[in-house]
């Protein structure tokens, strides 16, 4: 057995148990892919992260740690509330209260900002990846995959597929009731053929405030709820800057689900950047098969 420091976190939380959960084990070097799945399911939270050396490519560019991202159903290459959560979780082992770590992901390396707070809560940014645009979708089959009408649907904004690290399908509403009535449907998904996990992300947006209320439903893992999804976030921001002209948002996740979270997001250098609070919870040892 193979004794490694662990830490629990909530994460885009203004206060502990909100936000979204996230357990990080570090010095996971030599845990195999099998015990890390096992253990993500054991949490029963949306994500865990293993913290392991990084690559050797990785490495002479510069990255400082390897973060492997599971969720219940298996790895995925890049989330956002992971990034920020496991950038605290590396300050803390360290001792140290603000840097910049370069993390190695799947998708490539990303910098994460980690700041500590007076009150004991850290802030944590993630610089992602540049957007991509993929297909426009009518609005029809949007209504079809969140059991809405097509007049739920926001009648100028058009849903697509944007990733800037992990494939998020935008769905603009047209309003809060359409956002609350949202039920996610796994056999419809079916129909879209995707060969990868895809995020379907509805959202409210609110021009003169730029403020959004979003959902996030994870139908890999069988119409399952995201709390918050700083790996949306990003493509949120990218898509409103490319047809509104807004670079800069605040949404708001996990309402309906009684776990409130706060994300910002803003372009920065052609790329989103995601941010949010992280609030520490417990830590201490966890034993895995080596």
């Amino acid at each position: 057995m193979k004794a490694c420091p662990f830490f629990w976190l909530d994460v885009f939380a203004e206060s502990p148990l909100a936000g979204n959960g996230l357990a990080v084990v570090l010095d996971a070097d030599g845990v195999d892919e099998e015990t890390m799945l096992a253990y993500t399911r054991e949490t029963g939270l949306s994500e865990a992260t293993f913290v392991q050396a990084p690559s050797s490519d990785a490495a002479g560019e510069g990255a400082d740690y390897r973060n492997r991202i599971w969720t219940m159903a298996g790895e995925v290459p890049f989330a956002g509330h992971p990034s920020l959560g496991t950038a605290v979780a590396v300050a803390i082992e360290r001792g140290v209260e603000e840097n910049t770590f370069t993390q190695e992901t799947g998708v490539g390396l990303q910098q994460v900002d980690v700041e500590k707070l007076v009150d004991g809560a850290w802030n944590a940014s993630v610089h992602q990846e540049p957007a991509e645009f993929g297909e426009v979708y009518p609005r029809s089959r949007m209504a079809r995959l969140l059991n809405l009408g097509e007049s739920d649907l926001h009648p100028d904004f058009s849903p697509q597929l944007v990733s800037t690290g992990f494939p998020t399908l935008l769905v603009p509403l047209a309003g809060q009731e359409a956002l609350s009535a949202c039920v996610a449907e796994v056999a419809e998904l079916a129909t879209f053929g995707f060969e990868y996990a895809v995020n379907v992300y509805p959202f409210v947006f609110d021009v003169p405030s730029r403020t959004a209320d979003a959902r996030c439903f994870a139908l890999d893992l069988g119409a399952f709820e995201d709390p918050a999804t700083g790996s949306a976030a990003g493509p949120l921001v990218a898509y409103l800057q490319d047809i509104l002209d807004v670079d800069r948002i605040s949404i708001r996740q996990g309402v309906q689900m009684g776990r409130p979270s706060l994300i910002e997001a803003r372009m920065d250098s052609g790329r989103p950047r995601v941010s949010g609070q992280v609030h520490l919870l417990m830590s201490g040892q966890v034993s895995l098969p080596d």
